[in-house]
């Protein structure tokens, strides 16, 4: 792999995996809710938090989902792939404390187009928090060496 860049189309295979973890902390959730204005208090106030179907805080949805993205940008296919399309199906709480393990798993490869479909499966312990699927145009060996003439 170069520096800047991570694994290249050429090297893509059907069950290439790799994981990000992370334990979610208060100020993880504060600032999500900063940067991302979701300032919903079953996210942030204990008390209202308690009346709800979760009988406490949970991390947004979204801050969990974005350990997916960190996967993808950093480690597979890593730097220069570009995120063309996710769904999430989100089917537990995350709660301060928790650590979440983010998986992505090469399903398909698309030798024509030049693009991978990706599982993306986030798990706290032996629970799974999100169900996805990505899509992801990933650089060429090729494109590159153009590229630098």
């Amino acid at each position: 792999m170069h520096e800047l860049h991570g694994h290249f189309f050429e090297d893509m295979s059907i069950g290439m995996t790799e994981i990000y973890s992370r334990t979610v902390t208060e100020a993880d959730i504060v600032l999500f809710c900063g940067i991302s204005g979701d300032s919903n208090p079953v996210h942030l106030d204990e008390q209202f938090a308690k009346t709800t179907m979760f009988k406490g805080r949970i991390a947004h949805g979204m801050l969990t989902a974005s350990f997916i993205s960190t996967v993808l940008g950093t480690k597979l296919p890593g730097p220069g792939c570009i995120y063309i399309s996710q769904n999430l199906k989100f089917k537990a709480p995350v709660r301060i404390g928790d650590t979440v393990r983010a998986r992505v798993t090469v399903t398909a490869v698309d030798q024509e187009r030049g693009r991978i479909t990706v599982s993306t499966v986030c798990h706290v312990g032996d629970t799974q928090v999100i169900d996805g699927e990505a899509m992801l145009m990933v650089p060429r060996r090729a494109n590159l060496a153009q590229a630098a003439e």
